[in-house]
C-alpha cells in the first residue's frame, strides 16, 4: 500500500501530468497517517500547484479535519499570497462548520479572491458558534480595525461584518 501511495504523490507531483487531479483525488481515497504527514508537508511546501493538489487529496481523505489546519497555515502564509484564492476555494471540499474563526480571518486579512470567497462561505456555511468563538472573531476584527492594508476596504467591511458579530452577541444574550 505504501508503493502505491508513494506512486500516486509522484505522479500528482509531476507537472508534467496531465492527469494530475486524478491521481490527487485517488491518493486521498487510499492514504494513511504516514501519507497524510507527506501530503500535508506538500501543503507546506513551495509549489503551490503541488500544495493545492495535496490540499485535494486531504479533502477526499479521512484525515479531512486534521488536515485543516495546515490549509489555513497555507492559506495565511505571506509566499501563497498571490496564490490564496485557489487554497480559500479548495475549502468548499472540507467541514468548515467548527471553522467559523479561522474564515472570518480570510475574509479580514485576505486577498480580493480570497476574500470574496471566505464572505461566500460565512454566508452559506452553518458554523457552531460559541461565546468563545465570537471573543476571538472579536479580537481579529479589532485587529483588522486598527491595521487595515487597504484603508477604502473598511467601510464596506464594518457595513457587512458589524451586523454578524451583533447577531451572533445577541445569540448568548440574557435579556
Amino acid at each position: 500500500m505504501e508503493a502505491e501511495i508513494d506512486r500516486l504523490i509522484a505522479k500528482m507531483s509531476d507537472p508534467n501530468e496531465k492527469e494530475a487531479y486524478f491521481f490527487a483525488d485517488k491518493v486521498g481515497k487510499l492514504v494513511d497517517e504516514s501519507g497524510r504527514d507527506r501530503l500535508i508537508e506538500l501543503v507546506k511546501g513551495d509549489q503551490w500547484e503541488v500544495a493545492y493538489l495535496a490540499c485535494r487529496a486531504l479533502s477526499n481523505s479521512s484525515f479531512n479535519e486534521e488536515s485543516l489546519d495546515a490549509i489555513f497555515e497555507a492559506i495565511n502564509d505571506k509566499k501563497n499570497r498571490a496564490h490564496q484564492g485557489v487554497f480559500v476555494q479548495v475549502l468548499e471540499l472540507f467541514d468548515l462548520s467548527q471553522r467559523f474563526v479561522d474564515v472570518f480571518r480570510v475574509y479580514l486579512f485576505g486577498n480580493f479572491k480570497a476574500s470574496t470567497l471566505a464572505k461566500d462561505y460565512l454566508d452559506e456555511v452553518e458554523f457552531d458558534i460559541t461565546p468563545r468563538t465570537i471573543r476571538k472573531a472579536e479580537k481579529h476584527w479589532n485587529h483588522y480595525l486598527h491595521n487595515p492594508e487597504d484603508e477604502g476596504s473598511v467601510a464596506v467591511k464594518r457595513m457587512e461584518i458589524e451586523p454578524i458579530l451583533l447577531e451572533m452577541r445577541e445569540l448568548f444574550s440574557e435579556d
